[in-house]
């Protein structure tokens, strides 16, 4: 049986019609289908089920999916989880900001179904394909990434990152004192079926390197070229 058939997918979204459909293509495709109409029950929902991806519409009702979206990536249990934000809005200010939250990807209603799966199985492949090391930590300085439990810690404290951020700073240390595209990056991290723009890079270092404080100093913008993990 392959991945996709025993995967589980956490659909959110207040329109009926909506997550009737959703779960009638993902069921279709072999996943199995999880609903939720609103915020609190979205993430009651992840803590009970431990999906293996969330669906999340941005507009919903008493909490907006972005805050559904921080609350996830802010609980240990959840934090981990892909998501990708689905939203009737195609301003790009709402991608970002989905992005800087920590979302994996962003889909714009209306979509279509088989546009709708190969994100899926897109998302799903890069979360599979995380590197599982023996030699199980990386560190530099007062900056620790634990591979094997995805830890990061500076000066013993912990870092709540997102997936994508835990990756694209797995992938800096490991090429300590190399220049990585974008399009590196982009192929690295999130994987060759991405889809997303190598922009969407700037914006997860932005946010990686607030999250690391002062050891956010160590990943360096290399002006026209790319982004480079500082050597000692």
């Amino acid at each position: 049986m392959q991945k996709a058939q025993q995967s589980r997918i956490l659909v959110v979204d207040d329109e009926p019609d909506i997550l009737n459909l959703l779960e009638y293509n993902l069921k279709r495709a072999g996943f199995q289908a999880i609903l939720a109409k609103d915020g609190p029950e979205a993430i009651e929902a992840a803590k009970a089920h431990r999906p293996d991806l969330v669906l999340l519409d941005i507009m919903l009702p008493d909490m907006e999916g972005t805050e559904v979206l921080r609350r996830l990536k802010a609980l240990e249990a959840t934090a981990s989880i892909p998501v990708i934000m689905l939203t009737a809005k195609g301003e790009e200010v709402d991608k970002i900001v989905g992005f800087e939250l920590g979302a994996e990807d962003y889909i714009t209603k209306p979509f279509s179904p088989r546009e709708l799966i190969l994100r899926v199985k897109a998302v799903l492949k890069r979360t599979a394909e995380r590197p599982k090391s023996v030699d199980a930590a990386i560190s530099f300085n007062e900056l620790t990434v634990d591979l094997s439990r995805h830890k990061v810690t500076v000066s013993d404290k912990p870092v709540e990152l997102s997936s994508t951020e835990f990756r694209l700073l797995t992938e800096l240390m490991q090429a300590k004192g190399r220049v990585l595209t974008r399009d590196a990056l982009l192929d690295r991290a999130w994987g060759r079926d991405c889809f997303v723009t190598p922009r969407t890079v700037d914006t997860h270092v932005r946010r990686l390197r607030s999250k690391l404080g002062t050891a956010g100093d160590y990943i360096e913008t290399v002006r026209g070229a790319g982004y480079r993990f500082k050597e000692d």
